[in-house]
């Protein structure tokens, strides 16, 4: 199945930089460009894309904007933020909006191509250096982060597969380690979803630290 992507980038260099990369692969195929956030609102929903890979600087509307409206909505397109920021602010912010996954733009171009597949695939992807950021801020807080979810309405199993979403296991790594198939996987997140009211994997991601199954680093 070939992954159709939209390209949001205020710079036509990276968007044809990006577009031409997308060329030479067999999986991967771009079906818009835009240079504001208004556009690839717009785009989001006329092209029909499985990905937007946004930038969070842009003119008209910023990235985070456009993709909480991007990400609003029934079967929305998965959003990869790739930009040269990432400070808190942008980072929380594209994760609240609902992004499935941040990326810098000095990452190997092999990486941000993996990327692309892996968030159309529902996964959330973070780069190691934001990741290693986030964990650290959420080891340094004075008390643990509130539970907001219960885990009483999910099943044994459910607990779980959350548990690995929560230590960032892709669909395929939380099959093999629980001797199950990658659809059952599948099967397992996507009630999660429902069950938590979560909007993406990232948000599974959080609430698995909030209900505690999961345990930063110190």
């Amino acid at each position: 199945m070939t992954v159709r992507v939209v390209l949001a980038d205020d710079q036509p260099l990276i968007r044809s930089g990006l577009r031409v990369l997308i060329a030479d692969t067999e999986d991967l195929t771009v079906v818009g460009e835009a240079a504001t956030g208004t556009e690839a609102v717009r785009l989001a929903h006329a092209a029909c894309p499985d990905v937007v890979v946004m930038d969070i600087r842009m003119p008209e509307m910023d990235g985070i904007e456009a993709t909480r409206r991007i990400t609003t909505g029934t079967s929305p397109p998965h959003v990869l933020v790739l930009t040269t920021f990432d400070d808190d602010e942008s980072v929380y912010g594209a994760l609240r909006a609902g992004a499935g996954g941040f990326l810098v733009k000095d990452m190997a171009l092999d990486d941000i191509l993996g990327a692309i597949r892996v968030v159309a695939a529902g996964d959330a992807l973070i780069a190691p250096s934001v990741t290693r950021r986030l964990i650290a801020d959420f080891a340094g807080r004075p008390e643990p982060a509130p539970v907001r979810r219960s885990a009483d309405g999910i099943t044994g199993r459910e607990r779980e597969v959350l548990t690995l979403v929560g230590l960032g296991r892709s669909n395929s790594e939380i099959a093999g380690e629980l001797y199950i198939t990658v659809a059952t996987a599948k099967a397992h997140v996507a009630r999660l979803f429902t069950k938590l009211d979560a909007r993406d994997r990232v948000h599974l991601v959080i609430i698995a630290y909030e209900m505690g199954l999961v345990t930063p680093p110190r």
